[in-house]
C-alpha cells in the first residue's frame, strides 16, 4: 500500500469499507443519525441534478417484520437498527422546473441555461425505459454515498437487491412512479471486524485500450 492510501482517512474507508450481514440488533440509530446519513446520500450526483432518490425509513418491529418477508426471510432487515427501501423516482424531471429555479435564484446557473435542461430533460425521460434506468443510475450511487458515510461514523451497512419489489410496493403503499432499487441495512456492527472480500485486481477489470477481452 502506498503511503497516500496508508494515511489518508478517505483512501484508506473506500478500501476498509465491508458489507456486513451481522448487526447488534440491541443497538439503534437516532432520527438525527439517520437524518445526517440521509443528507450525506444526498450529496450524491445525478443526471441534470434531478435527486432520484427518495428513501423509507422501516424501523419498527413490525414493519421490519413485513419487509423481512419480502425480502425472502432475510435475518439482517430486522437485525439491523434500520433498513431504508431506496426508491427512484422514475419521473423525477417533474420536479426539475423547481430545482433548476434554485439554482437561478442563487446565482449557479443562467436562466436561459437551466430551461435548456429542463427541455433536454422532458426529451430524455420521455422514454420510460431511460427514465427507469437512470432512476436506478442515481440511487445506487445515493446508496454508495450512505454506505461510506455509514463506515466513516462506524457504523455498518448490507446492501440487499434479493427481494419481491411487488411486495414491497403493497406492504409499505409505495406508488408505481418510485422504482424499489434496493435495501439498505445499516446500524452497529456485532462482533469483531469484518475483513474486506478478496476482489478481482486491477489488470483484470481495466483495459487502456479497445479490443481487450476481460
Amino acid at each position: 500500500m502506498s503511503d497516500e492510501r496508508a494515511t489518508d482517512p478517505v483512501l484508506h474507508l473506500i478500501r476498509e469499507r465491508v458489507s456486513t450481514e451481522r448487526f447488534d440488533p440491541q443497538r439503534d440509530l437516532s432520527e438525527q443519525q439517520i437524518r445526517e446519513l440521509i443528507e450525506d446520500a444526498t450529496c450524491a450526483p445525478s443526471s441534470f441534478n434531478i435527486q432520484h432518490w427518495r428513501f423509507v425509513v422501516v424501523r419498527r418491529p413490525a414493519d421490519k417484520e413485513l419487509l423481512k418477508a419480502a425480502a425472502y426471510g432475510q435475518s439482517v432487515v430486522t437485525e439491523a437498527a434500520v433498513t431504508f427501501i431506496v426508491l427512484g423516482d422514475t419521473r423525477g424531471e417533474e420536479k426539475l422546473p423547481e430545482i433548476m429555479q434554485v439554482a437561478v435564484e442563487r446565482g449557479g446557473m443562467p436562466q436561459g441555461k437551466a430551461d435548456a435542461w429542463v427541455r433536454m430533460a422532458r426529451k430524455i425521460y420521455a422514454d420510460e425505459r431511460i427514465a427507469r434506468d437512470e432512476a436506478i443510475r442515481s440511487c445506487s450511487l445515493a446508496a454508495m454515498v450512505m454506505m461510506l458515510s455509514a463506515a466513516a461514523r462506524g457504523w455498518t451497512t448490507c446492501a440487499l437487491s434479493g427481494f419481491d419489489s411487488e411486495q414491497v410496493r403493497r406492504g409499505f403503499d409505495i406508488d408505481e412512479r418510485y422504482e424499489p432499487v434496493m435495501l439498505l441495512c445499516a446500524g452497529h456492527p456485532a462482533g469483531p471486524d469484518e475483513r474486506p472480500k478478496p476482489r478481482l485486481s486491477v489488470d483484470d477489470v481495466l483495459a487502456f485500450d479497445r479490443g481487450r477481452s476481460f
